[in-house]
C-alpha cells in the first residue's frame, strides 16, 4: 500500500507543528513551562502532556478503524487519560515530556504513512453519533491529529504572550 498524497501533507503539518512546539519550548525556563497563565488555562507543561498522550490516542484510533471499519472512534472531555495528562503535572519532568513529543514524529510517520485514500475514506460512527455522525479516518487524522496540534501551538504563543 502506498501512502496517500493527502496523508504525506498531513504527516509533514503535524510533524512540523511539533517541531514548532518544540523550538518554541526549547530555551524557555522551566518555570515559564510550569506556570498557568491564569487560574483557568493549562500551562505549556500541560499542553505538552496532553500532546504527549492525545497524538498516540487518535493513531490508536485510526489503527482500529483500519482494523474493524465500523468500528466506534472517539471520546468526550471527560476522558480519564485525557484528564490524567493534565492533571499532577508538577511530578512530570519537563525534559522527558519533551522528548515524548519530540519521539511522536517517528509514531505518526510509522501509523499514518501506509495509508491510502481507499483506507482513509473507510467511515466509522464516533461514540458522540449526534455530534459527529459518521466521519472517515482522514477526518480523524485532519481533525483531531492535525489541527488539534496546531491549535495547541497556538494556545502555547498565546500563554507566552501574557507573561
Amino acid at each position: 500500500m502506498m501512502a496517500s498524497q493527502n496523508i504525506a501533507k498531513s504527516i509533514a503539518s503535524i510533524q512540523q507543528s511539533i517541531d514548532h512546539i518544540l523550538e518554541t519550548t526549547k530555551n524557555l525556563p522551566e518555570e515559564t513551562i510550569r506556570c498557568n497563565p491564569t487560574e483557568d488555562e493549562w500551562s505549556i507543561l500541560q499542553i505538552l502532556s496532553h500532546i504527549a498522550e492525545a497524538i498516540p490516542y487518535w493513531l490508536g484510533e485510526v489503527q482500529t478503524v483500519v482494523a474493524m471499519p465500523g468500528s466506534k472512534w472517539g471520546r468526550g472531555l471527560q476522558d480519564p487519560a485525557r484528564l490524567a495528562a493534565v492533571t499532577d503535572t508538577e511530578r512530570l519532568s519537563v525534559d522527558d515530556v519533551k522528548k515524548h513529543v519530540e519521539e511522536l514524529k517517528d509514531e505518526v510517520e510509522s501509523v499514518l504513512g501506509n495509508l491510502d485514500e481507499e483506507t482513509l475514506s473507510i467511515e466509522s460512527p464516533h461514540r458522540n453519533f449526534i455530534k459527529f455522525g459518521n466521519k472517515p479516518i482522514s477526518y480523524i487524522v485532519d481533525h483531531f491529529i492535525d489541527e488539534h496540534i496546531s491549535g495547541h501551538y497556538g494556545q502555547i504563543k498565546r500563554n507566552l504572550s501574557k507573561m
